[in-house]
């Protein structure tokens, strides 16, 4: 309820920001980019953990040039990472590579508080998503 509370607070702002500047129209252009799909998809819990990748698909194109925050929950839930994050051509989806354990939970979350480095070209930052996924047991 608190994550809900905090992303209805942001955007929020940001829309009485807008219609402080003149402008009363929302529209793409003036908000926050949002996570649109991610591989392995939120909620699963029959992830193959031979999945080598995370995938994160954003609304809008992305800052690519090493700008990402992908942050701990806690260290028993963040996957290990075999790799550095990398954008893809579209400016739109982030592949991190990570080694998956079998029957264990993962949680990520995508900018949170001050670690919000996922912003789209226009510099506003993402709007904090939350990545949860099991694997299957072996």
């Amino acid at each position: 309820m608190r994550y809900l509370i905090t992303v209805a607070a942001m955007l929020g702002l940001i829309f009485s920001a807008n219609a402080q500047a003149g402008g009363s129209k929302v529209s793409v252009a003036k908000t926050p980019p949002v996570v649109t799909k991610t591989l392995p998809v939120a909620g699963d819990t029959q992830v193959d953990p031979a999945t080598k990748e995370i995938r994160v698909t954003f609304s809008k194109s992305m800052k690519t040039e090493k700008m990402w925050s992908f942050v701990q929950v806690d260290k028993a839930s963040y996957p290990k990472t075999t790799g550095k994050p990398k954008y893809e051509a579209d400016g739109k989806t982030i592949v991190l590579p990570v080694k998956l354990e079998p029957g264990k939970s993962y949680a990520i979350w995508l900018n949170k508080g001050k670690f919000n480095a996922f912003r789209c070209k226009g510099n506003l930052p993402a709007v904090p998503y939350l990545l949860v996924f099991e694997t299957k047991a072996k």
